[in-house]
């Protein structure tokens, strides 16, 4: 149940939670009036968190239809990593020189780069289904990392562009992450991006990053093509683009 007050924001919380996890899948209806029940709001904040995920592109809603959670296309998928690779790679850059300027900026990263290792030691002497088990200490990293590149970087304007694509990255990175081996080679990208900028390399922290959006996309890609082929219509993909 959401509790009564600030209704409107949990609900978008939730649902939010929900497609970025893929517990709904893309695709999926969503029924105010189902969603409403399952959650114990009215219609009211539940359309309103619906009108919120369309602003940020995670559901396909149009007035007086039903609203649906956002296909993903492989042409959109493109897309966002050609812009991506504009943003991010630079914002690491740009958080590296801020470190070289002050100490006190390289504290998360060099945090991160512990929990990173500790994580990886531990990840190799555990069986198939402890290590799936335990993709989400990874995902956790992986978004702290990008969290705190965000906070560090020193261009409001392209920090907040960055924060305001999270929405349509986080359901990605878990497609992307399909199985330990993609996770492994992530796992070796994000250690160089951390390696980068707390020696303070800004050009090596710009390859890094540049070099693991490409990677991404290309097991993103990889991966949507599989479960289009094996999942049927549950997991609508549209490969138009």
């Amino acid at each position: 149940m959401v509790r009564a007050t600030g209704k409107s924001a949990a609900v978008y919380e939730r649902l939010k939670a929900d497609i970025e996890s893929l517990r709904l899948r893309p695709g999926a209806k969503l029924s105010e009036v189902q969603l409403g029940e399952e959650l114990g709001a009215s219609r009211t904040p539940v359309r309103e968190a619906i009108r919120r995920l369309a602003g940020e592109g995670l559901v396909d809603f149009v007035p007086g239809e039903v609203a649906r959670v956002a296909t993903i296309s492989l042409g959109g998928v493109r897309a966002l990593f050609e812009f991506r690779m504009l943003l991010e790679p630079e914002a690491a850059a740009s958080v590296t020189r801020a470190g070289a300027a002050d100490e006190r900026v390289l504290v998360p990263f060099r945090e991160l780069l512990t929990r990173l290792e500790e994580f990886d030691a531990t990840f190799s002497t555990l069986d198939t289904a402890e290590q799936t088990r335990s993709y989400q200490e990874f995902y956790d990293i992986s978004e702290s990392f990008d969290q705190a590149v965000i906070a560090a970087c020193r261009n409001p304007y392209l920090a907040r562009t960055i924060r305001d694509l999270r929405g349509q990255t986080a359901r990605l990175r878990r497609i992307s992450h399909s199985g330990p081996r993609r996770m492994l080679t992530s796992l070796e990208e994000h250690r160089a991006m951390l390696r980068a900028i707390v020696q303070g390399d800004a050009p090596a922290a710009e390859a890094a990053g540049r070099h693991h959006l490409a990677q991404t996309q290309n097991a993103l890609i990889e991966s949507l093509t599989s479960q289009d082929l094996t999942t049927g219509a549950e997991f609508q993909v549209d490969i138009a683009g």
